[in-house]
């Protein structure tokens, strides 16, 4: 009440005075970020800069403490392109830090969210085994739910300035939810779609849906040759969440808004009965008549190199391409997105607030946003997850970096991705899994 009073008596002048100082302190801010990056990044090499400012001074004690120490990476491991990757980032700290970045291989997110979640519960809070950890969306909800995430360190990276944070909030906010600095970004993904083009195109009743009514359509035309994996998978639940954000584009400004506030007794029905109406259709025309469900995307895959699927999906669109030069699809394989809209969102790094290495994280944290580790990540054939970074804060030789060669035949063509999907609330994915193992999952 005193501040509502406060704010009430101020004069026009003396809110304008206010407002002009808040917005110079934060644009000083940004631009002294910007310029500290572009000194790390200009600069021979990061040991030998004259820091000056208090946020250089504190990432040159990050620097000295950081060096010569176990990193403990909690990550999935359940994509050999990923995991390769993670292997390179790995040797390139080792040669500048002399850190030793360990890839814990996680089937689910949730195993490190739950160790964590476990220190905490037994008073470890400064022996955590947990140094950095891959993680977005319900994962960050409940770790921030429960301060198991270390705070204000990620926007004091070097490089975090070149993801422009001012102008692009996707790198602030995780499933709609504020990072408060708890999560460094560290790339971006959509959900495509993939299919054999020798089963699909040239027949009949196979023309390619680009939508999901023509999904809906089409599996019914071919039965048993598309289905999703079984939910809590992070596929086959972002499947779902296609599904439910596409069905409510034609709802109310109303419902469309509860899918960004948090799943409740009072709206769970009226917003997950549509989903649920449309799978009751769906499921009788999906592989082995909806009775049975893969268990994950690799499976998934599998089944479409053995000709049992036509069409699939991933939500990282080099996995494609990838698979295809290894021989575990057909070259017959296309990319596509759909013309109602890719589902996306930003995956991002975090520190347990317990880490035994927190320095030593937040030195592999900045590699992995630098231009050098993003440019290689965003590479067709090593990753192709698209980069963080925003190329007008780079230097043209640093815009050189993501320069690319002419793509394989069956990556997703430049540009195909004309309508992005936001991510629902995180408390959806639980409602979601849920209701559909109350009405799908007992047969299971």
């Amino acid at each position: 009440m005193f501040a509502i009073k406060f704010w009430q008596t101020l004069t026009r002048y003396s809110f304008c005075c206010v407002a002009f100082c808040v917005c110079a302190i934060a644009n000083l801010a940004v631009f002294s970020s910007i310029a500290f990056a572009n000194t790390v990044i200009n600069s021979k090499s990061e040991s030998n800069l004259v820091i000056n400012t208090q946020q250089g001074s504190r990432w040159q004690q990050v620097q000295t403490l950081g060096r010569n120490q176990d990193v403990y990476f909690y990550a999935w491991g359940g994509d050999a392109q990923i995991n390769a990757y993670i292997q390179w980032a790995a040797q390139q700290v080792k040669t500048k830090y002399n850190i030793n970045l360990v890839h814990v291989k996680l089937s689910d997110t949730s195993e490190a969210v739950s160790r964590v979640l476990a220190e905490k519960s037994a008073n470890n809070n400064n022996q955590g085994s947990v140094d950095l950890m891959w993680i977005n969306g319900a994962n960050f909800a409940t770790m921030r739910e429960h301060s198991l995430l270390l705070k204000k360190w990620a926007n004091k990276l070097p490089y975090f300035a070149l993801t422009d944070p001012a102008n692009n909030p996707a790198v602030t906010f995780d499933f709609g939810l504020p990072t408060n600095g708890m999560e460094a970004p560290w790339g971006q993904a959509s959900l495509t779609f993939y299919y054999d083009s020798i089963a699909i195109n040239g027949k009949a009743n196979n023309k390619l849906p680009t939508t999901l009514n023509e999904l809906l359509n089409w599996s019914a035309q071919n039965p048993g040759r598309f289905s999703y994996p079984k939910p809590p998978d992070f596929l086959g639940m972002s499947f779902l969440k296609y599904a439910l954000v596409v069905l409510h584009q034609q709802s109310s400004e109303n419902i469309k808004a509860q899918l960004n506030q948090p799943a409740t007794t009072k709206n769970t029905a009226q917003v997950l009965n549509p989903l649920w109406d449309f799978l009751d259709k769906l499921h009788p025309t999906l592989w082995r008549g909806g009775t049975h469900f893969m268990q994950s995307g690799a499976q998934m895959r599998r089944l479409v190199d053995d000709t049992e699927l036509s069409l699939a999906f991933t939500f990282s669109a080099p996995e494609v391409p990838a698979a295809v030069k290894r021989y575990d699809l057909p070259n017959s394989i296309r990319s596509y997105a759909m013309s109602d809209g890719s589902l996306s969102n930003t995956h991002f790094v975090a520190i347990p607030y317990n880490a035994s290495h927190q320095q030593s994280a937040q030195l592999v944290a900045n590699f992995l946003l630098s231009p050098e580790a993003q440019a290689e990540k965003q590479k067709a054939h090593i990753w192709g997850d698209k980069s963080v970074l925003i190329q007008s804060t780079l230097t043209p030789d640093q815009q050189a970096l993501f320069k690319t060669a002419k793509p394989h035949p069956s990556a997703l063509p430049l540009n195909s991705i004309k309508r992005t999907l936001s991510e629902p609330h995180p408390s959806w994915v639980n409602a979601i899994m849920q209701g559909w193992q109350t009405r799908y999952g007992v047969s299971q």
